[in-house]
């Protein structure tokens, strides 16, 4: 009976233990997650800054960044980002071709959310002649 109690208590102990430990983890709280950049003109690159802050208790760090495809290009802040501090993912979007587009931005990190998404959209139009 002595060791049917201690294992419920050891067991008991981890529980409690992950839970608090998944309490402090860090998360991101971004002011925007999508962006529309509108009709932007073919051939000219346009560029927008999503800006985020680590609501978690530990530091936050960003392990990656992968767009959809090769014409959107991510940078992003690289080093740890302490708690109530602010980050930035800045995306480049090259509009070589004309038409709508709609693409990705797969985040992944430490966070309690380990995989996050940004979004951005828009209509490439022909330059005038």
């Amino acid at each position: 009976m002595k060791r049917f109690i201690t294992l419920c208590t050891l067991i008991m102990g981890f529980v409690v233990m992950t839970a608090l430990r998944a309490d402090q983890q860090p998360e991101f709280k971004f002011e925007k997650e999508t962006n529309d950049f509108g009709k932007i003109a073919q051939g000219k690159p346009v560029t927008y800054e999503f800006k985020f802050n680590n609501t978690g208790d530990l530091p936050l760090i960003i392990s990656t960044v992968e767009s959809s495809c090769g014409c959107t290009v991510p940078k992003y802040t690289s080093t740890p980002i302490k708690k109530g501090e602010a980050g930035t993912i800045t995306v480049t979007f090259n509009a070589a071709a004309p038409g709508s587009f709609n693409k990705v931005l797969t985040i992944k990190s430490n966070a309690k959310t380990p995989v996050k998404y940004l979004y951005i959209k828009g209509e490439v139009v022909p330059e005038s002649k």
